[in-house]
C-alpha cells in the first residue's frame, strides 16, 4: 500500500487549491510542475480542435502562458478537485474565448513558461486513430500516457540511484503484467541471475510502479479518497 494518503496534504494540485487566492510561491511553483507533467493531454486536445499545425502549436503555449501567469488560483474552487477535469474545462473555456477575439498576432510572441516539444508530440499523435477520438476522448488518452510516462521515469530514477537500472530496463516490460516478446528465463540469462530472481525483481518492481502510481495520481486530486476512483477512469480511457 502507498503513503501517498498520508502525505497528501503536501501533494500538487492539493497545494494549488489550498492557496486560493493568496496565490503563494509554493502553490505556483506546484501548479507548474503540473502543466510541465500535462501538458500532452492539452495538446492533443487543441490538435483535435484546430487543423493548422503551427496555430494549435501557438495556442498550446498561449494557453499555458496564461495559466501560469494569471491569478487562477482564485477560481480553483476546491469543487473542482481534480486537475485533470479543471485543465480540460481551462483549455475549453480558452479556445472559445481565443476564436471569439481571433487575436492570432499576439499569440506565440511570449514567453516560453517550460520546455514543449511538440515534434516528440506531434509523432505520437500520428499514430492515435484519428477517426475513432474526439478531443475530449484524446485529451483523457494523452493524460494517461503523460501519467503513466511520469510514473516510469520516476520508477527508473530510483533502480538507477540504486545501482539496478540494467535490471528495470531488462524486466520493464512485464510492469503491466502482460505479455511480453521476451521470456521472463530469456530476460534473466541476459541479466546474468537466475529466473526466480528475475521474478521476485518483476514482483518488487511492479509492486513499486503501483505505489508511484498511486502516488502520482494523488498529486491531480484534492481529495485522497478519489484515487482509486481516478485510477479506474484512467485507465477506462485506454480501452478501444
Amino acid at each position: 500500500m502507498s503513503d501517498a494518503p498520508a502525505s497528501f496534504a503536501t501533494t500538487h494540485w492539493s497545494l494549488v487549491l489550498a492557496a486560493g487566492k493568496r496565490a503563494l510561491p509554493e502553490s505556483s511553483k506546484a501548479l507548474a510542475a503540473l502543466c510541465q507533467a500535462y501538458w500532452p493531454p492539452v495538446y492533443a486536445f487543441v490538435r483535435r480542435q484546430v487543423t493548422d499545425l503551427h496555430e494549435a502549436q501557438d495556442l498550446t503555449q498561449a494557453f499555458f502562458t496564461q495559466l501560469l501567469e494569471k491569478n487562477v488560483l482564485a477560481v480553483a474552487q476546491p469543487s473542482r478537485g481534480r486537475f485533470r477535469s479543471f485543465l480540460l474545462t481551462s483549455v475549453r473555456n480558452f479556445l472559445l474565448n481565443e476564436w471569439d477575439k481571433r487575436k492570432a498576432q499576439k499569440r506565440g510572441g511570449g514567453q516560453n513558461l517550460f520546455a514543449i516539444d511538440f515534434q516528440q508530440e506531434d509523432s505520437k499523435l500520428s499514430r492515435e486513430p484519428a477517426d475513432k477520438l474526439t478531443p475530449e476522448k484524446s485529451f483523457e488518452r494523452q493524460w494517461v500516457l503523460a501519467l503513466l510516462e511520469q510514473v516510469m521515469g520516476r520508477l527508473r530514477a530510483e533502480q538507477a540511484k540504486a545501482g539496478k537500472e540494467k535490471i528495470f530496463d531488462g524486466l520493464k516490460g512485464f510492469l503491466s503484467g502482460g505479455d511480453t516478446d521476451t521470456s521472463m528465463a530469456d530476460i534473466a540469462k541476459q541479466l546474468g541471475i537466475t529466473a526466480n530472481a528475475a521474478k521476485v525483481a518483476a514482483h518488487r518492481l511492479r509492486k513499486r510502479y503501483a505505489e508511484l502510481l498511486r502516488a502520482e495520481v494523488a498529486q491531480t486530486l484534492a481529495d485522497p479518497a478519489e484515487i482509486d476512483d481516478e485510477i479506474r477512469q484512467l485507465f477506462t480511457a485506454l480501452r478501444p
